[in-house]
């Protein structure tokens, strides 16, 4: 039987290098035989020098894309406590992780190719007008060309397209949404997704339909050019490599939107 024609793209992202020192949250490199982005930690939420470098030469080796997965200065919450920082304080702290990343991106033969903002920082944006306007400022400042990732609707999309950012839309194999299309806070039940079959039908269907359920079973309209899968979730390489190959097997190609 001949494979069903390919009929809608799609990027497949993940966050990596998000260990420190000799601590390794994930299996990096399982991950990045399946995806096609690689959001690597920039050294503020996590990773270290070490690590950013190893992951970078990683993706470069396998020819995924390498994106800045930038947050909050917070080692010890792993970027998921919003912190009140200055808007002009925030740029700076955005641009320092863009050159930090570039620099070793570039050593191991790549390049930064996105910027996708992570945990607290990546919710607090889709609504807290000053910060979002802050990364978009701090990413135009760095490289106007960078696209970025965020979430469909939010005011960081809206702000980095008013600053002339190619905008990307994104949506989550592996987190549960409410009602209003926002995510479910972690600590809520449903909020985490880890059973593969589930999450390869979310995937699918979030492509092909451009919809998902929401944790009430609500339909959420989903219109995305990247999904995601979290390294930290519990069975993650099982995760995105049934989302790919179920994304496969429905005619979905799976590259890079960069």
């Amino acid at each position: 039987m001949s494979a069903p024609a390919t009929t809608a793209t799609i990027d497949l992202n993940c966050d990596v290098g998000e260990g420190f020192g000799a601590w390794r949250i994930a299996d990096d490199e399982a991950l990045l035989d399946v995806v096609t982005g690689a959001n690597v930690a920039c050294g503020f939420h996590a990773g270290d020098p070490s690590t950013m470098r190893h992951v970078c030469e990683a993706a470069v080796k396998r020819g995924v894309t390498i994106g800045a997965h930038v947050g909050y200065r917070d080692l010890a919450g792993f970027g998921r406590r919003f912190l009140d920082v200055d808007p002009v304080e925030l740029i700076d702290e955005i641009l320092y992780q863009l050159g930090a990343l570039d620099a070793l991106a570039g050593a191991s033969g790549g390049e930064i190719a996105y910027v996708k903002p992570h945990g607290a920082l990546y919710n607090a944006i889709a609504t807290h007008e000053k910060q979002a306007g802050a990364v978009a400022e701090a990413v135009w400042q760095y490289d106007p060309t960078l696209p970025v990732l965020g979430q469909p609707g939010s005011r960081w999309l809206a702000r980095a397209a008013e600053a002339g950012l190619t905008t990307i839309a994104e949506a989550f194999a592996d987190r549960g949404y409410s009602p209003d299309g926002r995510l479910l806070p972690r600590r809520e039940p449903g909020a985490v997704l880890t059973d593969a079959d589930e999450v390869a039908r979310r995937c699918v269907r979030l492509v092909r339909d451009g919809e998902a359920a929401a944790v009430d079973g609500t339909v959420i309209p989903l219109q995305a050019g990247s999904l995601c899968v979290h390294s930290d979730t519990p069975g993650a390489v099982e995760l995105a490599t049934a989302a790919r190959t179920a994304l496969v097997s429905a005619g979905v190609e799976v590259r890079s939107f960069a």
